[in-house]
């Protein structure tokens, strides 16, 4: 008998560089990563959204993370946009894009994660030590939840 479930084993995972911050992704969750576009947005929207990006025929909401958590949201020079797959199996929100700063890294993680110790904000499930980065795993679910919420979920 072969155990074809080894304890140790490794996921791709995806580093998303932030303005203050990484974020890390298994690979699934990430459909695309394409250029920065601006988008035309309400000035009575929640300070996170930062629009609408155009993305295969659809209007995808675009968020800043930082904003979520409370930061100010910075679009550099090197800023990109990651096309994120929703989680959360609800047809009117399928895809949520995310700011972000530079080009995603991708990192073989040993699924027994290193754990660290700091503080996390409402957004981010845990931090872990990914090369020489301390990464966030973000709670994509509350993220989609925040989208819905606020109404910003359309088909």
């Amino acid at each position: 008998m072969h155990d074809l479930h080894p304890r140790t084993g490794h996921i791709t995972g995806l580093l998303l560089p932030l303005a203050d911050r990484h974020l890390i992704l298994p690979n699934v969750a990430v459909a695309e990563l394409i250029d920065y576009q601006s988008s035309a947005f309400d000035m009575d929207t929640p300070p996170w959204f930062l629009g609408w990006v155009s993305w295969r025929e659809r209007q995808i909401p675009l968020l800043s993370f930082e904003s979520a958590c409370g930061q100010k949201t910075v679009i550099g020079e090197r800023a990109r946009i990651v096309v994120l797959n929703a989680l959360g199996g609800r047809p009117e929100l399928r895809f949520i894009a995310l700011l972000v700063q530079g080009i995603p890294r991708s990192y073989k993680l040993d699924t027994q994660l290193s754990y660290v110790d700091v503080p996390l904000c409402g957004l981010e499930q845990a931090a872990v030590q990914v090369g020489e980065h301390v990464a966030k795993v973000p709670d994509l679910l509350a993220l989609e939840e925040l989208v819905v919420a606020s109404g910003l979920a359309k088909n």
